[in-house]
């Protein structure tokens, strides 16, 4: 049976936990709504920079960040709407924010749920009303985050929305990749190659995206920890991205509704009418190899 536990430190930590099959999540709210930790049957699945977690001024690499209202970067971090320009930092503003804890359920499984609402400092950069609402479930060893994005203007709200996560990696040479694309775009050089399911670790980098999909299953097998980790996102997720330094002990397999620029390119951005709301969900799975 689930529980949850409220712990205040620097932040007010919520931890849901099964103390049966050794199984935990600690979400931060305050911090952008993130994950911080994700625990099955005893085993750290996240990666979580603590340093940059407690240092407010810094984005957290860790756990799983929130991407809104925007996913990667803009040029020159500014797009256009109507005529006018804003600025917008890498990845939006969703992770930088507090989000307000409104509902929480244990039992066999156990849940929080999370929102986000706008204000005059989201108006400033995105000039739409709006209300988010995150709710992460642990059912055994799988986390769904079923998320409910709603317009509150009276204009189409265009949007794009992902998931940063960071997963724990011992030796990045055991890691076998299985990512449903043929080919990839290399997100520095804009460059589009073939994709056989291998990645050169000793690069300094790795940040590529995989935009045609075959399906939205996708699954990363460490042999080194023994475990093989599944990734599954509703098809409004038309991206899967892939990102890590060399040295680093994370990688990340991330869902994106849309890529780079797409407010101001509109690839794949998406548009919610006034008073209109959407609904979608990915899934983490963990499994013994």
């Amino acid at each position: 049976m689930f529980a949850i536990a409220v712990e205040q430190g620097q932040y007010k930590a919520y931890t849901l936990s099964n103390p049966t099959t050794n199984t935990s999540l600690q979400i931060i709210p305050e911090r952008g709504g993130i994950v911080t930790r994700w625990r099955v049957q005893g085993q750290e699945i996240f990666y979580l920079d603590e340093a940059r977690l407690t240092d407010p001024t810094l984005t957290v690499r860790g756990g799983i960040p929130v991407l809104f209202p925007i996913c990667g970067n803009l040029p020159d971090n500014t797009y256009t709407y109507n005529g006018q320009s804003y600025t917008l930092k890498q990845h939006g503003f969703a992770r930088e924010l507090p989000w307000e804890v409104i509902d929480q359920a244990t039992g066999d499984r156990g849940s929080l749920t999370l929102s986000l609402t706008s204000n005059d400092q989201t108006r400033a950069v995105y000039p739409f009303d709006f209300k988010l609402f995150f709710t992460y479930t642990l059912d055994g060893n799988t986390l769904t985050v079923h998320q409910r994005y709603e317009n509150h203007s009276d204009v189409p709200m265009p949007f794009s929305a992902g998931f940063h996560p960071y997963f724990s990696v011992l030796d990045k040479t055991q890691l076998e990749v299985e990512i449903p694309a043929t080919h990839l775009l290399d997100q520095p050089t804009k460059n589009t190659r073939p994709f056989n399911g291998i990645f050169d670790f000793e690069q300094e980098e790795i940040d590529v995206a995989f935009t045609e999909l075959s399906s939205q299953t996708a699954s990363v097998t460490d042999r080194a920890q023994g475990l093989r980790l599944t990734l599954t996102q509703d098809d409004e997720f038309s991206i899967m991205v892939f990102w890590t330094v060399k040295g680093k002990p994370f990688y990340c397999l991330e869902p994106w509704t849309a890529g780079r620029n797409a407010m101001n390119t509109g690839d794949r951005l998406l548009h919610l009418a006034p008073g209109a709301s959407l609904e979608i969900t990915f899934t983490l799975a963990v499994g013994p190899v």
